[in-house]
């Protein structure tokens, strides 16, 4: 089965365990609006990809490792929309959870996605509890505090801003949890995975600068100007243009090459090559990376 179908699929029983029959039919509306349809499922995309480099020997635990890190992320999206963090009135295209559903009912949907996602992998852990506890493990130090999601957001709200650990942490770190979480979930170590990760997050931190400056909210389906809007440092304020789009191949070219030695490591770089295509915004030819 294509990397695609399962990571949809292992969602979607993910969702339905979640909207039972005596679920408030609201918040279930809005998980399935925060989580369906999905957008490119990079990370998601990344762990199996890893696993399937590692030589996975359990499917169904990178399956539901897929799913948790899926749901995370869904999780912040909806958070950062909401009117104290971004107010984004838009979505993948679509109305924002807030929007649709209503201010309590968005937060509530982050909540449930968060707690979801552990979920996912406590239920997974019946096949093999020592790897399930391990990808908990690296999906909560990637989420909360000092070092994940949470920090990142947290970091907006400092006077002086540590842009590196600032990046690490708000784009990162579920880059960082795709690789290490996938290697873990075929029965390796997570520490070699962890610069592939760290790299792919920060070529992804550069490109969405580049796309917040340079696109247009139709095309990228939410609200773009952003970063000037809330005076966030970014690559395109610091390096320019054609200074950004130089970083960003320069993070591409040290991605692939920092891919650890596995049996599946031509097609893992073929795999990082196709992502940076997905993420790289479409720009002058005098610019392209």
């Amino acid at each position: 089965m294509p990397i695609s179908d399962r990571i949809e699929a292992a969602i979607g029983a993910a969702l339905a365990h979640a909207s039972g029959a005596d679920a408030p039919r609201l918040l279930a509306g809005s998980l399935g609006h925060a989580v369906l349809p999905g957008g490119a499922r990079i990370r998601p995309t990344i762990l199996m990809s890893v696993a399937r480099a590692c030589g996975e020997d359990r499917p169904a635990l990178s399956d539901a490792a897929a799913a948790a890190l899926e749901l995370i992320h869904c999780a912040s999206l909806v958070h950062d929309d909401l009117p104290c963090f971004d107010d984004a009135d838009t979505r993948r295209g679509k109305p924002s959870v807030h929007r649709a559903y209503s201010e309590p009912l968005a937060v509530l949907a982050g909540d449930s996605l968060i707690v979801l996602a552990f979920d996912v992998l406590t239920r997974a852990g019946e096949a093999d509890a020592g790897r399930a506890l391990r990808l908990m493990g690296l999906l909560a130090r990637q989420t909360g505090m000092p070092h994940g999601i949470c920090a990142g957001q947290g970091w907006e709200s400092e006077a002086k801003i540590d842009l590196a650990a600032y990046h690490r942490a708000k784009t990162g770190a579920l880059f960082v949890a795709a690789t290490q979480m996938g290697a873990v979930a075929a029965g390796h170590e997570p520490e070699p995975w962890h610069d592939l990760g760290a790299l792919i997050g920060e070529a992804f931190q550069v490109a969405d600068d580049l796309r917040d400056a340079l696109m247009d909210e139709e095309s990228l389906g939410k609200p773009v100007g952003q970063d000037d809007l809330h005076g966030r440092p970014n690559a395109v304020a610091e390096l320019g243009v054609e200074g950004a789009v130089a970083r960003l191949g320069d993070i591409l070219a040290g991605a692939i090459a920092s891919i650890p030695s596995c049996p599946g490591e031509a097609a893992l770089a073929a795999m990082v090559r196709a992502q940076a295509e997905r993420i790289v915004p479409k720009l002058p030819a005098r610019t392209a990376v």
